[in-house]
């Protein structure tokens, strides 16, 4: 008798996966959290994707038979890294699947920053035609930016960002080739009008940017983080916003999330928040997402390495 691997899958990809899966694999189906943390226990392979975390930590918690997770989301600091190391899951992300579009919203959030759209769409919304003005304008030709974490969504940035003919200096683990290594950019990090941040989250990143490198930046930079909220010290960048010490912030991250209206970083001057929209999954990428699922199911069944694979003691 043929052995069947049972795979717990998200039924909105049903249409991208059914009929494609290879020979040996069986597909349950969840629309539901509900439904995810029932199926769980069956799964060998699981796909526990969903915006709120509760039911996937749940399912992944449930699933003692689980052998391989795959997610569409690049970041897996979320999940319990440890407990999948020790009990020999492997884990697939999906690096590369959002990386234009976390991009290109950066460069829109950058553009909208960088001439005062906010105000105009405002303006407008109350009929209102503003008069002109440059006070606070700045152009990203001939600006100097900072990108930390050079990996796909990195590098998105600054292709983006050069064709804009800002100059793009990158922050890489291992420097060199015109990068600055994990011990230069402390030093360095007051030459540069933008810092973006894009680096997946780790230990070694929590709170990286802190009250000291904030206070060591230039007084009229923007900070950028589509990576993770708790890379920055969120409390001494209100400060530093507060009196006026940081040109501004765009915040795709926050701390909670969603953010309380009540919350004080709403009123923080110049604090542009755009609510964790940068890599909302697409068609396109659910799509390209399914492509590498049968892929890597391929693999998986002959024992080979799978594409996307992280590795679990460095977190991505």
């Amino acid at each position: 008798m043929a052995v069947v691997t049972i795979a717990v899958l998200p039924a909105v990809i049903r249409p991208l996966l059914e009929g494609q899966l290879p020979d040996g694999i069986e597909a349950l189906w969840w629309e539901t959290g509900e439904q995810m943390v029932e199926l769980a226990p069956q799964a060998e392979i699981g796909w526990f994707d969903m915006f709120d975390k509760s039911a996937p930590l749940e399912s992944i918690r449930r699933s003692t038979n689980l052998e391989w997770l795959n997610t569409i989301f690049a970041g897996v600091d979320w999940m319990p890294l440890a407990d999948l190391r020790s009990r020999g899951v492997q884990l697939t992300n999906g690096s590369g699947f959002t990386s234009n579009a976390v991009a290109e919203f950066a460069l829109m959030a950058m553009l909208a920053f960088a001439r005062g759209h906010a105000d105009i769409v405002r303006a407008a919304d109350r009929h209102e035609w503003l008069a002109p003005s440059v006070e606070g304008k700045r152009e990203l030709a001939g600006s100097k930016v900072l990108i930390m974490g050079y990996g796909e969504i990195g590098q998105a940035v600054g292709r983006m960002l050069s064709s804009f003919r800002a100059e793009v200096t990158p922050v890489r683990r291992s420097g060199g080739e015109g990068a600055l290594g994990p011990e230069e950019w402390r030093s360095r990090i007051g030459e540069f009008d933008w810092v973006v941040l894009a680096m997946p989250g780790t230990p070694e990143t929590c709170g990286m940017i802190d009250a000291d490198v904030i206070a060591a930046m230039k007084q009229d930079a923007v900070l950028v983080n589509v990576a993770r909220a708790d890379i920055v010290d969120q409390d001494a960048l209100m400060a530093a916003l507060l009196r006026g010490r940081l040109g501004g912030a765009i915040l795709d991250l926050t701390d909670p999330e969603p953010l309380p209206p009540e919350h004080p970083l709403w009123d923080t001057p110049n604090c542009h928040i755009t609510m964790h929209m940068a890599g909302l999954p697409t068609e396109a990428n659910r799509k390209v997402a399914a492509q590498r699922f049968i892929e890597n199911c391929g693999h998986f069944l002959r024992g080979e390495p799978m594409v996307s694979q992280v590795d679990l003691a460095l977190g991505y």
